[in-house]
């Protein structure tokens, strides 16, 4: 019995040593690893060229607004209906004056990241209306299912992000969400967040929260939302997130142009096809905000999943999928725009092996590609149409140990380690060698969700499975929590514009 306490008792230390050891992980991660690419330059020059020609002689539409058409046809491209026909080569130099790398500031400098360049960015699963965890199974989201949710994020150190709509909250008006979500990820987080979408009062609303939040000026002169929109592939951006992108480009905020394509339904069933047509819809997008404000933060989006041919149902974890996204950043690249693309994706509706599999080999793919900003990096289930309370933390995890992968080999003199050879005879062990205890709390990555024990111990101990024991460590993560500081008049500001916006959206009856 005794031995079993000490054990829990140095299994407890080990865990609070690992969490104050991520309290203080970067904010980002700036890989030192060299990027996996699948196209080379004759492909390259494929794509860009049946880019060139969708846009040129099929073009894509802009729907809903007569501004926006006329924008395009003030500035050269050919505009019949909601048709937009471009040169080849006119986006591209539309694109030119978006950065290549920016920084999205958070509420708390500290957690301000880096988008672009040799920066990584994880966040959270994006949309779910349903969430799922072992006690209760899967239900519909409540707006506390969102709290808790941005808190375990915001306790997670590998995780960059808080996120956007990590949860459908389905107990709160459709109209008064975006309110509920952006005021959970300004006072229950500090980390950086995403701006709502689906309306332009809704993005507005995002914005000046913000405002209140950071300051008017600041957010005016900087970046401090990263918004996704979709196009409506193939070849259309609908009015609703082009008002989105027009609200967001405006206020010089990051919109990401991100086609939602579904291989075989949404693009052809070929990975070189579908990289023509998301490559064309990107351009003529991300032309159209450099049109709107010169030099407003944009990237390059992509989410790709196969169907399978033999149900229609969509596919993760595939090799197709990672083929996409190691030839998408390529081209981003080349546009001068960071890579914004999807991670920890799987259809499996529990956090079981098939979950495991699909999602790490999603991440693994997205991580050595080399994408800037890794959306659905954690919880997603049944292909994201459930966040997964135990997912989450056993996908943070493997986000903990991709960070510890792209930082590359350590050939420093101190770890050269050449006074351990000295030190210890040969046929000895360097278990007890100052090397070793100078090290071994950081030497080698340790994750907190695998049980690398004996049999035994791991009997003692109650026999967990992975899933059980991440139960555990979602409880002990809610259990811990204390918000981030925040001005008691900057906290009362923002109650208050919730409380306005919410009966004027409501016509007073709220």
């Amino acid at each position: 019995m005794a031995q079993g306490t000490a054990g829990r008792t140095g299994r407890r230390g080990r865990m609070a040593a690992r969490k104050a050891q991520q309290s203080l992980s970067a904010p980002y991660t700036l890989r030192r690893i060299g990027l996996v690419s699948l196209i080379d330059d004759e492909a390259i020059a494929i794509i860009e060229r049946n880019a060139d020609r969708i846009l040129d002689e099929i073009g894509m539409d802009f729907r809903g607004d007569p501004e926006t058409l006329e924008l395009f046809r003030k500035h050269g491209a050919r505009v019949d209906g909601e048709r937009v026909r471009f040169d080849p080569g006119w986006c591209r130099e539309k694109i030119k004056t978006a950065p290549q790398v920016f920084t999205q500031h958070a509420r708390n400098p500290a957690r301000s990241v880096q988008i672009g360049g040799d920066a990584q960015v994880y966040a959270p699963s994006f949309g779910p209306p349903f969430v799922h965890d072992m006690e209760k199974g899967r239900r519909y989201a409540t707006l506390e299912d969102f709290h808790n949710i941005t808190k375990l994020h915001y306790s997670l150190g590998p995780v960059n992000h808080s996120g956007g709509v990590v949860v459908e909250p389905v107990d709160v008006d459709v109209p008064l969400r975006h309110l509920k979500m952006a005021h959970a990820h300004l006072t229950l987080s500090d980390k950086p967040f995403m701006g709502a979408v689906t309306a332009p009062e809704r993005a507005r609303d995002t914005i000046d929260m913000c405002r209140i939040a950071m300051g008017r000026e600041f957010v005016d002169q900087n970046c401090v939302l990263y918004s996704v929109v979709n196009t409506n592939a193939p070849l259309v951006m609908d009015e609703t997130m082009l008002w989105a992108l027009k609200e967001y480009a405006q206020a010089g905020q990051c919109t990401v142009v991100s086609p939602f394509v579904l291989g075989g339904a949404m693009s052809p069933v070929s990975v070189a096809a579908t990289l023509a047509q998301v490559l064309a819809e990107v351009m003529a997008s991300v032309a159209l905000i450099q049109l709107i404000r010169p030099g407003a933060p944009a990237a390059f989006g992509t989410f790709f999943s196969p169907i399978s041919l033999k149900t229609g149902a969509p596919t993760f974890g595939t090799p197709e999928g990672t083929q996409f996204q190691m030839c998408a950043k390529t081209l981003a690249d080349r546009l001068g725009l960071p890579f914004h693309s999807v991670g920890g994706l799987t259809a499996s509706k529990v956090p079981d092996a098939q979950a495991g599999y699909e999602s790490q080999a999603q991440l693994m793919g997205a991580t050595m590609a080399g994408v800037n900003f890794i959306i659905h990096a954690t919880g997603c289930l049944e292909g994201l149409l459930t966040t997964g309370y135990e997912k989450i933390v056993m996908d943070a995890d493997r986000v903990s140990a991709m960070q510890r992968f792209t930082q590359g080999v350590d050939f420093s003199e101190a770890a050269q380690a050449m006074e351990a050879f000295f030190e210890v005879e040969p046929g000895g062990h360097f278990l007890g060698a100052q090397h070793t205890q100078d090290n071994y709390e950081t030497a080698f990555w340790m994750g907190d969700m695998s049980d690398n024990g004996t049999y035994e111990q791991w009997a003692a101990e109650g026999g967990l499975w992975q899933q059980d024991r991440a139960s555990a460590r979602v409880k002990q993560l809610l259990g811990e929590y204390e918000p981030p500081a925040m001005d008691a008049g900057v906290r009362e500001a923002l109650d208050d514009f919730v409380a306005r916006r919410s009966r004027e959206i409501m016509g007073g009856h709220t």
